[in-house]
């Protein structure tokens, strides 16, 4: 597994996001903005759920806009036997279930896919992600979810 490649991926995976944001946000900023969208009446709300839609579009553009920023002034470190920080990739198992998580500053959830392995963007804010940190090779880590609590250990870091 190689962290260049994967970080490389994650921000071809944002700008591909932006560009279908992006779009969205003319889309929705011309529905907002067109004169089908003028009131007929005090009932008629179409113009202001389009002014909503377009705000909420103008919003997520400029999320992926910071989290491409971020990533690409993220410095990539080689983290051989060091302990777990921001930009790392890190093995884990879960009950004999083996999966990879990149450590990133931003743009938690997101999934790239590295010659069929797929790697899940954690960020240090989210209950795994702070367990994680500081933490290296042979380590375990235990995380509440829903209640329940979820046992990983750390087969390696990158």
């Amino acid at each position: 597994m190689n962290k260049t490649r994967i970080q490389t991926l994650i921000i071809e995976k944002l700008q591909a996001d932006l560009v279908i944001a992006k779009d969205a946000l003319k889309a929705s900023h011309e529905a907002a903005t067109h004169a089908e969208s003028k009131a007929e009446n005090k009932y008629d709300t179409r113009g202001l759920e389009a002014a909503y839609l377009a705000d909420g579009q103008r919003r997520r553009v400029h999320e992926i806009e910071t989290a491409l920023t971020s990533y690409r002034n993220l410095p990539v470190r080689a983290q051989l036997d060091e302990t777990i920080k921001l930009g790392a990739l890190v093995s884990l198992e879960q009950a004999g279930v083996s999966r990879w998580v990149f450590l990133g500053p931003d743009a938690a959830g997101l999934r790239v896919m590295d010659k069929g392995v797929n790697v899940l963007v954690i960020s240090p804010r989210s209950p795994l992600g702070q367990a994680l940190l500081g933490r290296c090779d042979g380590d375990e880590v235990e995380v509440l979810v829903d209640g329940r609590r979820q046992r990983y250990e750390v087969v390696a870091v990158l």
